[in-house]
């Protein structure tokens, strides 16, 4: 069976705005709502125009430490950021099929 996930991200370039985009997201009443707010605003990833939202990928779709990530992290959350050639990545997991 393939893995898939289903997970938004915010892509930028520097660590100490991770940080102060996560502690953001984390300490809001509607984290979610506010990871996407935080995307639209922040990512420069064109999914950030859609609050983020990567949509249904396969494991291998994904550079390494970004699929790591992903599976490791408890869903509907987020658990501090990674980062990547692409700069840093912090990731909302939606749902996974991991059978």
């Amino acid at each position: 069976m393939v893995k898939r996930a289903h997970a938004s991200h915010i892509l930028i370039a520097s660590k100490s705005q991770a940080i102060q985009i996560t502690d953001k997201i984390n300490s809001a009443r509607k984290p979610l709502k506010e990871f996407q707010k935080m995307a639209r605003k922040h990512s420069s990833c064109p999914s950030g125009s859609k609050g983020g939202d990567l949509g249904w990928f396969h494991e291998k779709q994904m550079v390494k430490e970004f699929s790591a990530k992903v599976w490791e992290q408890e869903l509907k959350a987020i658990d501090g950021f990674i980062k990547t050639g692409f700069g840093y990545h912090i990731i909302w997991v939606h749902e996974r099929d991991d059978e």
